[in-house]
């Protein structure tokens, strides 16, 4: 019996059939990597991928509220779905777009701290709203600490294969295998590399090996074949269960998840699968997400799942973005400089009336969460960068809220000179014990010509206003697509790898690309 990807169903359900790895059958011939370019099909399912819908932050009253805080966030998922929505001529779903992860899709050129021991160095900058005259933002930017290859730790990985039928389409599992190859070339020899498929069940494909084994590992990742339903559960068990027998306390101990998120066989309560990495992260295994294709793309869960076992999510449509991801980004997708890393701004009434926070709606924080060390928050990898912005009313500014009759103006006491006061908390990867860094905002760094702010503060500036008109517009004030690109042409910079020149592509194509039809539920 031959098993080929042409004669099995797109989502067939086989009972009994053997587990995603076919070691005793006839295999496909794996396409060369080198030639490999990942044909896109037809975008079935228009519209049926899964995203959980948030309110954006509003604007806060800072009076009334003058305390912000949120777990940061480097996710970039989000970017890949809007990519490859628009790459077919279709507007994303507004509760697709999450502001901040097309925020830090984009390095940018902060200034790197000095050692490992305090890994971030934080950057402020003020400058006028684009959209909305008389308003301000306000740029928050940190920089993690770039560990040099020969000082990694040593990486204790599983990958986690999704190889259920769902997978059967050229941008699913035939870019994960791409993908996966071109990750294990970023790895050192005495790296050790496993492999769990699932595919009704799961199954362990390859042991625990030392990447100095290369061949070997290549040819079982190229052997994968996708049939069948879906069990993720089972499979997570499997994968964490490799990883901890094979723990090294000194070392980097994570799974690497690969799916379409389709877990539509065993355990798919979300919340029964967070305890489970909630769990398996105190142990010290850690979980990163990449997801593939569209038409059935549970987003909601693979949030759920990254957010809580310490990791992050990536979507990768293209081998391009695969090179992004897991070559040039390899240091900060797999090794983290920093865990649980907090976000805490309290603005000045004396200087600001109104404040909002531009995304990170589902990392947003209580206000004691941050000083404690118990709860979860967003890890930061090797050399990455965090931004975020807030809005602004400086006071007497044109606000969004009329007074409160009956309130009594609270007394100002704070200084002047400041728009705020940002603390960053963070615990070191090793530790328990979180530490404590802090920086006001200081009217003396602020400029007053949105011009003259730093270019990469513009960038982002453009980023965000794409995404609030993707989410519909409810504060983009003034802007419009072609604002928005002359923005990002303006503030690409030497842009190396050419991805501010693609964002710029994408606004183009979001102007002029259908909308989502509605579709019958």
């Amino acid at each position: 019996m031959v098993v080929t990807a042409a004669r099995l169903p797109s989502r067939g359900r086989h009972a009994g059939a053997p587990v995603g790895v076919v070691q005793s059958y006839a295999a496909p011939v794996p396409v060369p990597r080198e030639t490999y370019q990942p044909r896109l099909p037809a975008y079935h399912d228009v519209g049926r991928d899964r995203f959980t819908a948030k309110d954006e932050n509003p604007f806060k009253r800072v009076g009334e509220d003058p305390v912000s805080t949120f777990s940061i966030d480097v996710d970039t998922a989000s970017y890949g779905f809007v990519r490859a929505s628009l790459n077919r001529n279709v507007l994303p779903q507004p509760a697709a777009v999450r502001t901040e992860e097309m925020i830090n899709y984009f390095p940018y050129d902060y200034a790197a701290p000095a050692s490992a021991e305090h890994p971030f160095s934080s950057n402020v900058a003020v400058f006028p709203s684009p959209w909305s005259a008389g308003r301000k933002l306000v740029r928050i930017g940190i920089k993690g600490f770039t560990i040099q290859r020969a000082a990694r730790p040593r990486a204790n990985l599983v990958f986690l294969i999704d190889t259920s039928g769902s997978m059967n389409e050229p941008n699913k599992l035939p870019l994960v295998q791409q993908s996966l190859a071109m990750l294990l070339d970023q790895l050192a020899p005495d790296d050790r590399v496993a492999i769990v498929t699932y595919a009704g069940n799961a199954g362990v494909a390859l042991e625990p090996t030392a990447v100095s084994e290369k061949t070997r590992i290549r040819a079982v990742i190229d052997r994968l074949t996708a049939w069948g339903g879906t069990a993720g559960a089972e499979g997570i068990r499997q994968a964490y269960k490799l990883a901890e027998q094979n723990l090294d306390p000194k070392g980097v101990n994570r799974v690497i998840l690969a799916t379409d998120g389709d877990f539509n066989v065993g355990i798919t309560n979300e919340n029964e699968l967070k305890g489970y990495v909630e769990r398996e992260r105190g142990k010290g295994v850690f979980l990163s997400v990449l997801g593939f294709g569209m038409g059935n793309y549970n987003d909601a869960m693979m949030q759920t799942l990254a957010q809580n076992g310490n990791g992050a999510a990536a979507y990768i449509d293209t081998i391009s973005e695969a090179r992004k991801t897991l070559v040039d980004e390899a240091s900060s997708t797999l090794f983290p400089i920093a865990k649980d890393v907090k976000i805490q701004v309290e603005f000045n009434p004396a200087t600001v009336s109104e404040y909002r926070l531009i995304g990170y709606e589902t990392r947003m924080l209580n206000r004691d969460d941050f000083n404690n060390d118990k709860v979860d928050a967003g890890d930061v990898g090797s050399g990455q960068t965090v931004t975020a912005l807030y809005e602004i009313v400086p006071a007497g500014g044109p606000r969004t809220m009329d007074d409160l009759r009956y309130a009594r103006p609270a007394p100002v006491t704070a200084s002047g000179g400041e728009y705020g006061f940002v603390k960053i908390r963070y615990k070191l990867p090793k530790s328990d014990t979180s530490l404590l860094i802090a920086k006001p905002i200081d009217r003396a760094a602020e400029v007053s010509l949105f011009a003259d702010a730093p270019q990469d503060a513009r960038f982002a500036a453009s980023v965000a206003a794409f995404a609030e008109l993707l989410r519909g517009g409810k504060y983009s004030g003034t802007m419009s697509y072609d604002e928005v690109m002359k923005i990002a042409h303006a503030a690409k910079g030497s842009d190396e790898f050419g991805y501010r020149a693609e964002f710029v592509q994408m606004v183009r194509t979001a102007k002029t690309a259908a909308a989502l039809p509605q579709l019958e539920r």
